[in-house]
This record gives C-alpha cells, structure tokens and sequence, in this order.
C-alpha cells in the first residue's frame, strides 16, 4: 500500500493495532514509524515488541516534539520522502453541558483538532517528497497521503440519529477535525497528496469501552482494506471502516 508509514498514537488501542497488522501484511511497508508519547516506559513495550523503534512524540501540540520526529523520520527515509500519514493520536470526553468546563474543552480541541493539524504541517515536505519521487499519476496511499481518524459522532448530519451522550468536547472537536480534513484536501491535491477522515467504528478500546460493537482487529482490517482503495475521487471524503460515505 505505502513504502513508508507513520502512525501517531500507538502505545494501545487502534493505533497499535494499525502498526502490528502493517508489520504482519504479506508485503509490509519498507519503513513504519510509531509515535507514542513515551515508547521506552512500560507503556510503550507493545509497541517495542513489534518493531525495533518507536519514536516519541511527547505531545502533537508541542512544535519541538514534532520538529524532533520529523528530523528523524527524514533521517531514516532519506531523500524518499513519507508516503502515509495517519493520525491516530486523539482523546475523548464524556462532559455534559452542566459538568463542561472551559480548559477541558480547550484541551480536547488543541489535542484533536490544532494537534493534528500541526503534524501535517511540519511533516508536509516530506509528504510533498514523496508525491513527487513516486512517479505515480492520481492520488493514492501509495502515492503520499494524510488519513485522519475521525468519528461519526463528529458528523453533524447524524447527530440527531446518534444516540449518545452530548459529549461536548469530543464531538465539537471531531466535528472541526473534520473540516481540516476537507481544507487540507482541497489545498493539497494540486500537490499529489490525498486527504481522507476515517470512522473506524464503535470499537473495544480504552476509549470505547468493552460495550463496543468492533473489536480492534477487525477494525483495523477494514481501515487497511478502505486504504488501499482509496483513489482521486476518495480525496476530500468522510469514510467508515467498510468504506461506506458518511455525512458532515
């Protein structure tokens, strides 16, 4: 699917799934990069047993934090460039409108929706690298591409199909994720670079609980499968794991 591939937020959950089926596949990518805030702690030892090296990216908001990754992940790839991105990294919130405060929102905008943002901006010349040395036509993962891990409870045209908690937070700030999503395909694909949200399902994660209807393995399967189908006409689009269209 990619030559090379790097993932943000891979000590548990979907993320590390992500980086344990790339590793598995029958042609894995030659170069997978796994971001988590602290790979040599015990948090981070799933993720050292499958690969040799996880890179740390202390904080997605912090500018330092990502300009280190991006220096060593350009390090390794030389002068080839990054072919996907997937941001992965992202926290939740149950707040209500009566248990809401002002910094709780404010964090989970800058980690969801700014964190993101500034990944794909400071990785952006080594994505740009890549869509030009593929010498590949169109748009594809294969090619160079931003995969944002989105979620339907972000949309707001399902909103009112959604049963769930109002979840403040979160859903406000999936909701804005989504629209860089749409920015950044509209600014990018003059550049070769295809720009998807992905909703990876209701899944048995920390984050998801075990009431969730997915396990993490099937999942991602299906994100992995989405991937490798996505086109020019893909760019720009809000997709489940089956790759079923979702509304904004």
């Amino acid at each position: 699917m990619a030559r090379s591939v790097l993932v943000t937020g891979c000590s548990r959950g979907i993320g590390l799934e992500l980086v344990r089926q790339l590793a598995a596949s029958p042609r894995p990518p030659l170069h997978i990069f796994a971001t988590c805030r602290h790979p040599q702690r015990p948090g981070g030892k799933p993720i050292r047993a499958i690969l040799h090296f996880a890179f740390s990216l202390a904080d997605t908001v912090n500018l330092p934090s990502i300009q280190g990754a991006v220096q060593a992940v350009g390090y390794h790839l030389k002068d080839q460039g990054l072919n996907l991105l997937i941001n992965n990294a992202g926290i939740s919130s149950h707040a209500t409108l009566h248990s809401l405060d002002s910094q709780e929102m404010l964090d989970v905008f800058a980690t969801n929706v700014v964190g993101p943002l500034q990944v794909v901006k400071e990785f952006l010349p080594l994505l740009e690298q890549a869509a030009k040395g593929t010498g590949k036509e169109g748009l594809s993962c294969s090619r160079a591409s931003v995969i944002n891990i989105s979620t339907k409870l972000g949309s707001i045209g399902l909103c009112p199909r959604v049963p769930e908690a109002p979840m403040y937070p979160y859903r406000a700030s999936k909701a804005a994720q989504n629209m860089v999503t749409r920015c950044l395909a509209a600014e990018l694909q003059d550049k070769g670079i295809l720009c998807c949200a992905i909703h990876p399902g209701w899944v048995k994660t920390d984050m998801g609980t075990e009431q969730a209807l997915l396990t993490v393995e099937h999942s991602v399967r299906g994100i992995l499968t989405v991937l490798a189908s996505l086109s020019q006409e893909s760019s720009g689009a809000f997709l489940d794991w089956e790759g079923n269209s979702l509304p904004w």
